[in-house]
């Protein structure tokens, strides 16, 4: 009968409330106790109006309001089967009717379905008397038709299973009279109707039979012994009919509930009293204890207010005389806030979607209170500062809901305390912990851990070398948070990026493809995307700038004096040049950069040692002492020119330097050139055709110049003869030591003939011996700095002085090499 306050409670339920849209309905079903599980109670499609497969579309959920769930719904076919044996008298007790209250729970939208199941007894129990044996001792002069109580039998089913007849066996001085009291039980009195003798009968053994009406029809026994005694003629009397008390539920046991008190107005034995529970259910036995001699009624066991509000309970007094009388005690159970709530989870939504809207119902729940009045009243609530409410519904459901919205990436996970508490005076409270898993959503994009990469490579690298490595976070989850790599399209030097470098997907690790060369690549930029594995997939992009570095894998490259094979220019050096005078420059580089291109000059090898020197940061050749005659006519210098790379690389070249009195013929060499070598390149073709235009050119105007002069000349001096031929004046050139730069005087004006050779061709112009003795007349000319010529395309160009005087063209020693190859472009001063 523990949950027969509950059942209680249910009857009084008001059914088809609408509250916020939840609609509520209400059925009931009949069931006998004691069916197998699995017997069928009913289908609730076709009383609830659903169609096939809707309680599983709604997800219906049979929840039990008893602590017991006795059915359960299958939501395919709509049946309600028995969960398991129910015993009504266990359940019930004689509450009739005996109802078991569930509710079919329907989401989305909340549908809450009422349903009442009346367990029918059947007749499965026996009747049953308390004790084996009835004594009783009645006096001989014990008038006829005098009443006796028996103890009713007792029988746990009710209605038509229950006692009907009590039956008597076949005796000469009693009979039975059986009795229906208001609530329809079956009470019966032994009846005196023939006078007792103890002289001749002093014990009576009779049968007593008690029937109940179900079928089968089942019977219980018991003995009566009656003892035959002499003449007692007062009979005991209580001071009240009615006894009426309060008692607290969970009273300890000895708690005082009650004393009853009779009188006798006999004597000696006869007023001696004793006190017993006269027709009351083993229930009440097990209970409450009933002293025999005082009449205290006390707590013998639990007493639950939730089982049961009432006790009644018969008592009799009986004296020793075989008199006795009775009274009716009534206990009232006064309920105590002694049950906490009880929450129970219907149904819940775990992982939730980082995106659900708000208002989405996360739990739905229900909580029940087993006390009465305020103590089962309650309410729910949660700890505060979380993205989540309570919503309530009827008969104590509650949802908790989104209220905020969700960041996975922020807070994965929640665990939520719903605690539920009474509004008892000492209010009791319950609490559960809900845990609920937030999903990922592909709401981040990849993220890199620096805004700009800078990476760098020595060039001529071996092809895959990896050159770094980019990285991206996404903070979302799982495949949402798998990022691949990729690099955009893009050109370096008008070829595909991709032809340079490549990203591994996974790592993002970047790969050089090909060797490197820093002389023609020095640095060049790629973009990199990142892009998750969402739906859609979110992506970003990075810039990755690449430098290359160089190495030292260039040698030094003189440009002058030229390394193309040709024939080697000579430098002139005027005998008696002081020390420090500028013989010519070596002129180098390096496609290298930095401190690899870094060039030194030495000289290594020369003719005369210590009479020339170079510089070592500027290639210049000087003199380191004043040139005598004493030194040889050709030097030959051997300079080597060295970067200042780790693993230094150098070139040589060599210098042919002629120490003249003056510019002849004479003091120079003529070596044949080499034999005509086809051009294969149309640019050092077009190249030489326009320095022969220009050369003819400027001999024409020179010629010209000199003829308008020699005819002048003749025209002023008579006897003055000078051969028809095309000439101009100059001088040898006299060395000055006051001059700065070992620049000198023309003291000597000659007159040189100026023609070109037919062995040189396009390649080579001379100046030839002196024809004709000008007249004396000293012309000062500084000597032009070969310094600009020599570092810009390997001319050497001596500039000597100049003669104004009638009769003498300007003078001056001209050494053109026009061998240019096609990488080096010379330039003139």
């Amino acid at each position: 009968m523990e949950d027969s306050f509950r059942i209680r409670k249910g009857l009084y339920l008001l059914f088809f409330l609408s509250l916020s849209g939840v609609v509520c309905v209400s059925i009931r079903y009949y069931l006998p106790e004691e069916k197998k599980s699995g017997s069928l109670v009913a289908n609730v499609l076709k009383d609830l109006k659903l169609g096939p497969g809707e309680l599983s579309a709604h997800s219906a959920q049979l929840v039990s309001k008893s602590n017991k769930q006795y059915f359960q719904l299958d939501t395919n076919s709509g049946n309600v089967i028995v969960n398991g044996k129910i015993d009504r008298e266990a359940l019930c007790g004689k509450l009739e009717p005996c109802l078991l209250l569930s509710e079919i729970v329907l989401q989305d939208p909340l549908k809450i379905y009422n349903m009442e199941i009346e367990i029918q007894d059947v007749n499965d129990n026996t009747p049953g008397f308390s004790h084996n044996e009835f004594k009783l001792e009645i006096s001989e002069h014990v008038p006829t038709n005098t009443r006796f109580p028996l103890e009713s039998a007792q029988d746990a089913d009710l209605g038509e299973n229950s006692i009907q007849n009590y039956t008597l066996s076949p005796n000469g001085h009693f009979r039975l009279d059986v009795q229906s009291d208001e609530f329809g039980s079956k009470y019966v009195d032994l009846v005196l109707e023939k006078p007792l003798d103890r002289e001749k009968e002093a014990e009576i053994r009779l049968t007593l039979t008690a029937v109940d009406g179900g079928v089968p029809q089942r019977t219980g026994t018991v003995q009566i012994k009656i003892n035959v005694l002499d003449i007692n003629d007062n009979f005991p009397q209580f001071t009240q009919l009615e006894y009426k008390v309060k008692l607290k539920e969970n009273s300890p046991r000895g708690t005082l509930v009650a004393k009853v008190e009779a009188r006798d107005l006999d004597f000696g034995s006869n007023a001696q009293i004793f006190y017993s529970f006269h027709r009351v259910p083993d229930q009440i036995r097990h209970l409450f204890h009933l002293n025999e001699s005082t009449g205290e009624i006390t707590v013998l066991g639990p007493i639950d207010y939730e089982k049961e509000i009432s006790y009644d309970m018969n008592i009799k007094a009986s004296d020793g005389g075989g008199l006795s009388a009775g009274c009716k005690v009534l206990v009232l159970v006064e309920d105590e806030n002694d049950n906490v709530p009880d929450v129970a989870v219907i149904s819940r939504t775990s992982p939730l979607r980082e995106d659900s809207p708000l208002d989405t119902q996360v739990v739905l729940f229900s909580v029940t209170d087993r006390d009465s009045g305020d103590n089962g009243r309650t309410s729910c609530s949660i700890e505060p500062g979380l993205p989540f409410g309570l919503k309530t519904s009827v008969n104590n459901y509650y949802q908790l809901v989104t209220q905020q919205p969700l960041d996975r990436e922020s807070v994965s996970e929640y665990n939520i305390t719903i605690i539920a508490t009474d509004w008892g005076s000492l209010r009791l409270s319950s609490s559960i912990i809900i845990n609920v898993q937030i999903s990922d959503i592909n709401d981040n994009s990849p993220i890199f851990e620096k805004s700009l990469y800078h990476m760098q490579l020595w060039e001529n690298n071996i092809p895959g070398l990896l050159v770094g490595l980019v990285q991206a976070k996404d903070l979302d989850a799982e495949q949402n948070a798998k990022v691949t790599y990729s690099l955009l399209p893009g050109k370096v030097r008008d070829q595909p990026l991709s032809s340079y470098v490549s990203i591994n997907s996974e790592t993002g690790n970047l790969y050089a493809i090909r060797s490197l060369d820093y002389e023609q690549i020095k640095d060049f930029q790629v973009t990199v995307r990142a892009v998750d594995s969402g739906s859609p997939p979110l992506s970003s992009e990075v810039k990755v700038r690449v430098v290359v570095m160089d190495e030292n894998d260039n040698a030094p490259f003189i440009l002058y004096p030229l390394q193309n094979g040709t024939s080697p220019s000579n430098d002139l050096v005027p005998r008696g040049a002081e020390a420090g005078y500028l013989v010519t420059k070596v002129v180098a580089v390096d496609r290298d950069s930095g401190q690899n291109s870094w060039l030194s000059y030495e000289l290594l090898k020369a003719t005369e040692p210590g009479l020339f020197s170079v510089e070592a940061h500027n290639g210049e050749v000087r003199t380191t002492r004043v040139v005598t005659n004493q030194d040889a006519f050709k030097q030959r210098l051997l300079i080597v020119v060295k970067d200042n790379g780790k693993a230094p690389k150098s070139s040589t070249t060599s210098l042919n330097i002629l120490l003249v009195d003056g510019f002849s013929d004479s003091h120079m060499q003529i070596v044949d050139p080499p034999p005509e070598e086809e051009q294969d390149n149309s640019l050092t073709l077009y190249l030489i055709i326009s320095l022969c235009f220009i050369s003819f050119l400027f001999l024409f105007s020179v010629i010209t110049v000199i003829a308008i002069r020699i005819h002048k000349t003749r025209k002023g001096q008579k006897g003055s003869h000078i051969s028809s031929g095309n000439f101009y004046c100059d001088s040898d050139f006299v060395p000055n030591s006051s001059g700065p730069n070992g620049s000198g005087t023309l003291s000597h004006p000659n007159c040189y003939e100026v023609f070109l050779t037919a062995g040189y061709g396009t390649n080579e112009f001379k100046v030839l011996s002196p024809l004709l003795p000008s007249l004396a007349v000293d012309l000062k000319a500084p000597m032009a700095s070969n310094n600009d010529s020599q570092a810009r395309g390997a001319v050497s160009e001596d500039s000597a002085a100049r003669s104004g005087g009638p009769g003498c063209a300007g003078n001056q020693a001209i050494t053109a090499n026009a061998n240019i190859g096609q990488n080096d472009w010379l330039s003139y001063q």
